[in-house]
């Protein structure tokens, strides 16, 4: 498995980042490893000081002569050789581009150093003027040093995904008949029983069956501290195990685990090009065609004001070398690795790259209050009988004969209670979900309903006002068609949301709570955490249009949910967010997953896309704005005021850009906390 995973990473994911923009020719050198620029760079420095040594121009600038029989021949010999050995994988990207139609930044550079060569061969066997031998030699060396530090760069940058891969170890203890022996974790089927030691990594997704440990899932899902796994807890496959030792059965492995899913995720997002991508990769396009027109014009401009030919020539060079669109074209993807990678290792899984770049627009969000601003674990704070023929007791045990069937909330809350005071939870029949509303069923020949106050109001049933001034959430269970009494349930808000909606009101983004709750309750909430508004006894089925209620009105809208009920919600909105989804990356309708149900991550990947978008755009504007100034001055503009650009310079301003770029992308760790 770590064999494939390794393979995977390397041969697809990292050219990819080049890939993204392939139609500019930047991945025509992907398949030359980083060490191989470093080395050509080495060997061609070398070769280039004799080079530097024997060139006219050199030795009148630094007033030495060097000078004997033949030198105009070994000169040429260790240019060409600089020329073949060091421009290799420029030619060859030249060629590449060239046979598929795809003129792109190596043909820029393949052309410049060949006429360069070329020329200077020319003079060599006789052609009349000056050869051209010290600046090919020294723009070869600049561009094999700067592709090696872009191409360094790059890798960093997809260097944080493939810590992901790396995380699932390649061999588990695997428990048969009581007997141990290790097997490759590519081997192991669901079902089987394997046994994780302290410090090591938990090598499949699945359940614990024996013991009792902390394991940290940090680099998993972004929570910083280290989880108790006990009896039937879920465990992930590269999370690292504390001081316990844990027997874990297999649920799901390979590409069905949830590190796989996350890799496949980032991976997939990574490909498909946003808006500002595709932006980008056609302004590069164009700067191509640019540099090679206006290294033409250029180079015949000097010729008609009757300028020596190899000025002329150096003009066309420079223009060509120094307006390479590389860090245009390195501007987005190099964030886009940076930015879903690293995300990812937070718990922030992005599925829809354009919804989170376009977070910059949010104007309103909604947050589902269960479980994302609230703690979701009700605790029953009281029972009210209304009808005298039941006590406490009686009321709590006919509605967990229900309850016990449901996965929600407050029925967790009512079950803990049955279970603190002892109370043996009777058999049910004929149970049934009443969507939105609450649950119904048989238990012990008696009729039970265990509903919310939106029931009541549907069947006209009048609501008892003994509980107006609660501000928990009511449920009310009706024996026989007869509200016998009601239980009240509270809820108690995250520490982190108050800081959640602080960070959301600062960034000028307006909050909303939308919930299934009474008004009181909603109130209540949303003052204590100092929102902007609530939308209360809202069932599920009519999120979807509250939320085109608000887009209706000009709101760009954000919608928080669980990623089930709210599904059609989450698709209306305009960048849906599936929170507290686990290890369940399947929430098919969100642009994002948030893994933890923290409503400080909402807040932290808002304001991490609006960095990502500010960093592409700045990217953006450094790699046209260099341009802008780059191009007149290669061209001469400035021959009046003495100023000029040599080909070397060209290559190292341009080899700069691309590490500005390169450097700014990578301070985006940085935005998120």
């Amino acid at each position: 498995m770590e064999h494939t995973h390794k393979h995977h990473s390397e041969s697809q994911h990292r050219p990819d980042l080049h890939g993204n923009h392939a139609e500019n020719g930047h991945d025509k050198h992907a398949g030359h490893n980083v060490s191989d620029f470093w080395n050509r760079f080495i060997v061609c420095s070398i070769v280039s000081i004799p080079v530097l040594a024997l060139s006219h121009m050199i030795q009148q600038w630094l007033g030495f002569e060097l000078a004997f029989g033949g030198d105009k021949f070994m000169l040429a010999i260790l240019s060409t050789f600089i020329f073949i050995y060091g421009g290799y994988p420029f030619l060859k990207g030249l060629y590449t581009e060239v046979k598929d139609k795809a003129i792109g930044m190596m043909t820029l550079i393949g052309v410049a150093i060949s006429v360069a060569w070329a020329y200077s061969v020319a003079i060599t066997f006789g052609l009349k003027g000056m050869d051209f031998y010290w600046e090919m030699a020294t723009l070869i060396d600049i561009m094999l040093i700067g592709h090696y530090f872009e191409m360094k760069s790059v890798m960093g940058a997809s260097r944080s995904l493939e810590l992901l891969v790396k995380m699932m170890p390649s061999t588990a203890h695997h428990l048969t008949d009581g007997q141990i022996h290790d097997m490759p974790v590519s081997d192991l089927k669901i079902g089987d029983v394997v046994m994780v030691k302290p410090g090591e990594k938990v090598p499949v997704d699945g359940i614990v069956k024996e013991g009792e440990s902390f394991v940290n899932e940090s680099m998993l899902t972004g929570e910083s501290k280290p989880i108790k796994k006990v009896l039937d807890s879920k465990v992930i496959g590269g999370a690292i195990n504390g001081n316990g030792t844990l027997t874990v059965k297999v649920e799901s492995t390979g590409k069905d685990s949830y590190l796989n899913k996350v890799v496949k995720l980032v991976e997939d997002a990574q490909k498909v090009k946003s808006k500002t991508q595709n932006f980008a990769d056609r302004a590069a396009k164009v700067l191509t065609f640019v540099a090679l027109g206006g290294g033409v014009v250029t180079f015949v401009v000097w010729l008609l004001l009757d300028f020596p030919f190899v000025f002329a020539l150096e003009r066309m060079v420079t223009v060509m070398v120094i307006s390479c669109p590389h860090a245009l074209g390195l501007a987005v993807p190099l964030v886009v690795a940076i930015s879903t990678s690293f995300a990812a290792q937070k718990g922030l899984l992005i599925r829809n790259r354009t919804a989170f770049e376009n977070a910059r627009l949010i104007t309103t969000i909604i947050f589902d209050k269960t479980g994302t601003l609230t703690k979701g674990s009700h605790e029953l704070q009281d029972i009210k009988v209304l009808n005298p023929i039941f006590d406490d007791k009686e009321l709590l045990r006919l509605a967990s004969g229900i309850e016990q069937h449901s996965e929600h909330y407050i029925a967790a809350g009512l079950l803990r209670k049955v279970k603190e005071l002892s109370i043996a939870i009777p058999k049910s029949e004929n149970f049934n979900y009443l969507l939105g509303k609450g649950l119904e069923g048989n238990v012990e020949g008696k009729q039970i309903k265990v509903v919310g106050p939106n029931y009541l109001k549907e069947q006209k049933f009048s609501i008892a006002e003994e509980n107006d001034d609660f501000t928990g959430t009511v449920v009310y269970i009706l024996i026989d068609k007869d509200v016998a009494g009601y239980f009240t349930f509270s809820d108690q808000i995250r520490e982190s949301s108050f800081e959640a909606i602080q960070v959301l009101r600062e960034a000028g983004i307006k909050n909303l709570l939308l919930t299934g709750d009474n008004e009181k309750v909603a109130k209540k909430v949303s003052d204590e955490l100092k929102m902007d508004g609530f939308l209360a006894n809202v069932l599920p089925h009519d999120k979807l249009e509250k939320v085109k209620e608000l887009q209706e009105k000009g709101e760009y809208i954000a919608m928080t949910g669980d990623g089930v009920n709210d599904a059609p919600a989450l698709a209306q909105a305009d960048v849906g967010i599936a929170v507290g989804s686990g290890t369940d990356v399947a929430a098919e309708t969100a642009d994002i997953i948030l893994v933890n149900s923290d409503p400080k991550d909402i807040a932290n990947l808002i304001l991490f896309g609006k960095a990502t978008y500010s960093k592409m755009i700045q990217n953006l504007w450094w790699a046209a704005g260099y341009n802008i100034i780059a191009i007149p001055m290669a061209a001469g503009v400035m021959y009046h005021w003495n100023i000029m650009l040599s080909p070397a310079v060209g290559a190292v301003l341009m080899s700069l850009s691309t590490m500005v770029v390169s450097i700014n992308a990578q301070l985006l760790k940085t935005k998120l906390r």
